[in-house]
């Protein structure tokens, strides 16, 4: 065979060997495209997305879009020609795959996380919509978590309303934890709790909404976990976390499944003060998306994925987009076209902004910096 033809043969063979190789070698990295939308102001599945009881709501229009990315599962990495294939296009997001999915964590982790986070975002939306309103929101000192093996494991449960420890009325988390460091590990502390769901007693007595007094021992902050500070090491410990829930004057549910994550927060607050505000309709009959945290104060919070989000919200229809402030430099390297951005920082902003496209003085709406 002459040299050239050789050569030639080499070179393509190498080339083939290459592309198999591209083909079929993995790479560290997970792909976000875009997700559904849902309005706020609609139904899903046949049932209202947000749903009032026990206080009078209101018709509404126009639409108050949440928007979701979707992202490849935690032990799904793409081949190397679809890592590149994906960098490529404007609808694809190709992140690396422990930003979104920590070393470890398994699509079931991920799916709790996203759940307990969405949870968590309903119930700020729920109190920055009432705060707003002037409506007032009641706090409740609870068990959010008991650790595994703890003293506190079947005797306390996640949920139940802590109302006093040994007998003293508490309301903070401080208290709580004054109240069980006091004493010597190896002594018990009793909780008087409302079960929330459970029995907390052990004997079938206790029933929800009946207050019930859970003795619980205590053992070594160490004996729970071994790396526990030095100054927290020996110090009494039952295995609880204590939090705050927030309690309401009427029933608010939102009702989406299969959606995580806690970037609906401020989109289920604007549609919760459309459904509660009478004439209502803060959107002018106009579409109106956005994405963004919220906090119990109104505080509007970054997300991930915002460049996926607005793929979806354009292709859904909205002409409008609440965008947190610290997205902004992301998202105006490639807005789609007929899509305004407005930048947003508070949830009495995103109503302020609100009333300027119901008025139709849309040149005045505060837009990200490009």
């Amino acid at each position: 065979m002459p040299r050239r033809s050789a050569t030639m043969l080499a070179a393509t063979l190498l080339l083939i060997a290459l592309l198999c190789v591209s083909v079929l070698m993995k790479v560290p990295y997970t792909e976000m495209s875009p997700g559904p939308t849902y309005n706020t102001l609609g139904d899903q599945g046949g049932k209202p997305v947000i749903s009032i009881t026990g206080h009078d709501s209101y018709r509404t229009s126009g639409h108050l879009n949440m928007t979701t990315v979707q992202v490849t599962g935690a032990k799904y990495e793409p081949s190397l020609v679809n890592a590149v294939i994906g960098w490529m296009r404007d609808d694809v997001l190709v992140v690396p795959h422990d930003n979104v999915y920590p070393k470890g964590q398994s699509d079931a982790d991920a799916k709790k996380q996203n759940a307990e986070e969405f949870a968590s975002s309903e119930d700020s939306a729920r109190t920055a919509a009432l705060k707003q309103l002037g409506v007032p929101v009641g706090n409740e000192l609870i068990v959010k978590s008991v650790t595994a093996g703890a003293p506190a494991e079947g005797r306390l449960h996640a949920g139940d309303q802590i109302v006093a420890v040994d007998g003293t009325a508490v309301d903070s988390v401080d208290q709580v934890v004054a109240g069980v460091t006091k004493h010597k590990p190896g002594e018990s502390v009793v909780f008087t709790v409302v079960p929330r769901a459970k029995d907390t007693s052990g004997n079938g007595s206790a029933t929800p909404g009946t207050r019930t007094d859970v003795t619980v021992p205590t053992v070594r902050a160490k004996d729970l976990d071994p790396k526990a500070p030095a100054e927290r090491a020996e110090l009494a410990v039952v295995g609880i976390g204590t939090g705050i829930r927030h309690t309401y004057p009427f029933q608010i549910d939102i009702g989406l499944q299969d959606v995580g994550g806690p970037s609906a927060g401020l989109m289920f607050s604007l549609g919760i003060i459309d459904k509660l505000t009478p004439g209502g309709d803060l959107t002018g009959g106009k579409f109106v998306a956005g994405t963004g945290t919220i906090d119990d104060d109104g505080k509007v919070g970054p997300i991930g994925g915002i460049s996926m989000k607005l793929i979806a919200a354009r292709d859904a229809g909205a002409e409008y987009f609440f965008t947190p402030s610290s997205n902004c430099a992301e998202a105006t390297k490639n807005v789609p076209s007929g899509l305004t951005l407005i930048k947003t920082d508070t949830l009495d902003g995103a109503l302020k902004s609100l009333e300027q496209i119901r008025s139709g003085q849309t040149s005045a709406l505060p837009s990200c910096p490009k």
